[in-house]
């Protein structure tokens, strides 16, 4: 049975594995575990909702075996409705869907749940916020998109910013139990930029995966997140 995820408390970093060495899959997982990762993020893509294509549940299976992380699904596909199952039966613990991808969101998220993982909805960079209006007591994570979803490695868009600060607001006003996730061109830098606004679980790829240091990636990013936090919070 999935990992229930709760509202964290503090920052948490969940290396994507879009940007790992799948030819050594397993090994990069438990590196970024013992690295001080708190979550796995895996990148869904179907080549039709984004421009690209990724991986299935298959991976995320793999992904499962190799750490007892948390396993943190985005799905960036057309129909989410169809695939949810699968990823859920695979290992994931959090399955995220893009709201721009579902006909009936409230339908689809209480799928998730009741298949028994957590549930998040994506956002891209032009969706408002209040699109969530609706369906807050619905979802347990918000994704907020700080990139154009599709491919790893893009630069982050601080026009984005606002609306990561103005979710914080909605959620603590509204005394939801929701987690802030971001994703898309995070790292030093631009962690604290996200988690000053409200963010708390740090999506980041080329940032972990891509440097020959994963515990001093993880640690920057954490340590320069955990500063901003203490300070909003």
């Amino acid at each position: 049975m999935p990992k229930p995820v709760g509202s964290p408390s503090g920052p948490i970093v969940a290396p994507s594995i879009l940007s790992a060495d799948f030819g050594r899959l397993h090994d990069q997982v438990q590196a970024a575990e013992q690295a001080g990762a708190g979550w796995i993020h895996v990148d869904v893509m179907d080549g039709h909702f984004v421009p690209n294509i990724t991986i299935g549940p298959l991976v995320v299976r793999a992904v499962r075996r190799a750490t007892q992380l948390p396993v943190d699904v985005h799905l960036m596909v057309s129909e989410p409705d169809s695939l949810v199952e699968a990823f859920v039966d695979a290992g994931a613990d959090v399955v995220t869907v893009h709201s721009e991808a579902c006909v009936h969101l409230q339908r689809t998220l209480r799928r998730i749940r009741d298949l028994g993982a957590s549930v998040g909805v994506a956002l891209n960079p032009h969706t408002p916020e209040t699109v969530l209006s609706y369906v807050g007591r619905d979802i347990d994570l918000v994704l907020v998109m700080t990139v154009n979803p599709g491919f790893g490695g893009q630069a982050f868009l601080p026009s984005v910013v606002p609306k990561i600060r103005a979710l914080r607001s909605w959620v603590d006003e509204a005394g939801l139990p929701i987690v802030i996730e971001v994703d898309g061109g995070i790292g030093p830098g631009t962690a604290a930029l996200v988690a000053r606004a409200g963010a708390r679980v740090l999506v980041a790829g080329s940032a972990v995966f891509g440097q020959p240091d994963l515990r001093k990636a993880i640690e920057a990013i954490e340590r320069e997140a955990r500063v901003e936090a203490e300070v909003t919070s």
